[in-house]
């Protein structure tokens, strides 16, 4: 699909997007909004945060090699890296809104790229869901994912230009913190599948209650036309009450282990972090599915992503033979073996207070010789953060953790004083400011044998330990 200026500025109609210097038929190779990471050729997009102005980069774009820029109406009489007639010069873009150019850009691609569009969302799950999806898609189709955690209003129309190289699916996440977040990434993707994994207690901070988060996510409902498919967890109370709530006009497809579903899993066997088996079936045919990530929710996941797949055509036995060889994405529990006999349970991407305990209990149903837990601090949690910590401290006691480490700010500190309460050993939990202050503390207090769950909010950067635990003591 060619990026040319004129047809830039027709797809970014929805922001009043004119041409106001350069030739209408200059050519860009991809779209970008940093500075530090554009390529030459590209066109970048001014985007406004709450930090950056990204109009004060338009030159410096240029700069970089730039073949353009969008940029808000008004800001330049001129374009700011001066006058150039040569037919080679970049071209400016203005548009009312760049944020809003850049999501009618995506959306205009979206449907004139001819892939079908699988969008998942959920309170955890989403990246492994994504992930895995992609992976079995890519037996039988040209497959596109989003990169990362471009998941939001920004970055969901970065991945879904990507549609311009013509794969024949993509398979994204939507991510929110906030009520009508999910509904603008549903306007953009107009995805033909929609996935909802789950909610939880993620963003508690954000909302006044774990229904409102529901509430918040069934946008991913809207939109939806009889031709449209869900993809929806069985074993979720909410969902089911906002399914019953709010009929969907498409098919639906069920995946779940407690309750009965399109994509049921039983037998269920639990390795610890070696994974899961279970015997899943779908309509009256049943496979072995052996899953080799980390604890039952991955085998949530998985079916999740099955599900996605069958309704592709993938057969449910190449599925299985694919599972069996998926890996965990970077830092989402990530098991990391060390030549001095530890072993690293890495799931220090992110946290939040459903998924630190059951990794407390999947660390108690492993044998090791000490189970240690290094735990960082759960963001926005708001008012209910001391209590969600407290609640975390608890089952680490009861999940007989041998040595704990703590680090963040005072709710941290509540979830050390609640494990020693709980009957933990005083000297056995230690508590830290900083994830600086503890490094040297975990690496030196941890050896052979010992099995180390690393997990916390992304802004306490855990995964500075697993790192420092595999230069010093790998």
């Amino acid at each position: 699909m060619r990026l040319t200026a004129e047809w830039v500025v027709e797809a970014m109609g929805d922001a009043g997007a004119r041409l106001t210097a350069g030739a209408s038929d200059r050519e860009f190779s991809g779209v970008s909004i940093d500075t530090r990471t554009m390529a030459p050729g590209e066109l970048f997009v001014a985007i406004r945060g709450e930090r950056f102005d990204g109009a004060e980069f338009a030159a410096a774009a240029v700069e970089k090699g730039a073949a353009g820029v969008v940029v808000p109406r008004g800001r330049f009489t001129t374009p700011p890296w001066g006058v150039a007639e040569r037919p080679s010069a970049p071209v400016m873009i203005e548009a009312e809104d760049t944020i809003v150019a850049l999501q009618a850009l995506a959306r205009t691609i979206r449907r004139k790229s001819g892939a079908k569009v699988i969008a998942i969302t959920g309170s955890a799950g989403k990246t492994t869901t994504k992930e895995v999806a992609a992976e079995l898609l890519a037996l039988r189709y040209r497959v596109i994912r989003n990169r990362g955690n471009l998941n939001n209003h920004i970055g969901l129309p970065l991945s879904l230009i990507e549609l311009r190289l013509r794969p024949e699916v993509a398979v994204v996440e939507l991510g929110m913190n906030h009520a009508g977040e999910i509904s603008t990434l549903v306007r953009i993707a107009e995805p033909d599948v929609r996935v909802w994994t789950n909610v939880g207690d993620a963003h508690l901070g954000f909302f006044s209650s774990v229904d409102a988060i529901a509430d918040a996510k069934a946008e991913i409902l809207e939109r939806a036309t009889p031709s449209t498919a869900l993809v929806a967890n069985a074993d979720d109370d909410r969902i089911a009450a906002r399914l019953r709530a709010t009929p969907f006009p498409g098919r639906i497809v069920t995946f779940g282990i407690d309750r009965d579903a399109d994509v049921r899993a039983t037998e269920v066997v639990d390795r610890g972090i070696d994974g899961t088996t279970a015997h899943v079936t779908v309509s009256e045919k049943t496979v072995q599915m052996v899953v080799p990530l980390v604890g039952p929710a991955n085998l949530s996941n998985v079916l999740a992503a099955t599900a996605i797949a069958l309704e592709f055509g993938i057969p449910l036995t190449a599925i299985a033979d694919r599972v069996a060889k998926v890996s965990p994405a970077t830092h989402r529990g990530e098991i990391v073996r060390l030549s001095s006999g530890m072993t690293i349970v890495d799931d220090s991407y992110n946290a939040n207070p459903s998924a630190m305990k059951q990794a407390l209990e999947i660390l108690a149903r492993t044998e090791a010789t000490r189970r240690v837990a290094v735990l960082g601090e759960m963001l926005e949690l708001g008012d209910h953060a001391r209590r969600l910590h407290e609640d975390v401290g608890r089952a680490a006691a009861r999940n007989r953790i041998d040595l704990l480490f703590v680090v963040g700010g005072d709710a941290a500190g509540a979830m050390a004083e609640a494990a020693v309460a709980a009957g933990m050993p005083r000297e056995a939990v230690r508590y830290f400011r900083t994830i600086e202050n503890a490094a040297a503390s975990i690496v030196a207090g941890v050896g052979r044998g010992d099995l180390v769950l690393v997990k916390g909010s992304r802004g306490v950067k855990t995964d500075r330990v697993v790192e420092r635990l595999k230069a010093e003591r790998g």
